[in-house]
């Protein structure tokens, strides 16, 4: 039976690692968050999203400059 314990201790703890590792802001972890219903979560995701979401959006801009100068 303590085989089951460390078994299901070791899933535990590989969830909460994916849940708290590096994740690109898309729809499954912004649902998931959601569905979760914890608030301090929520605004850690949508404060990340939001910094990930201007980081691309400065690279896009330095990407169509780039496009530009090759005449695209």
């Amino acid at each position: 039976m303590s085989a089951k314990k460390g078994t299901s201790k070791a899933k535990s703890t590989k969830a909460s690692a994916a849940r708290s590792g590096p994740l690109p802001p898309y729809g499954v972890p912004i649902n998931e968050a959601i569905a979760r219903g914890n608030l301090g979560d929520m605004k850690a995701l949508a404060a990340r999203t939001r910094k990930y979401i201007a980081e691309v959006e400065r690279a896009l801009k330095a990407l169509d400059g780039e496009i530009g100068k090759l005449g695209g």
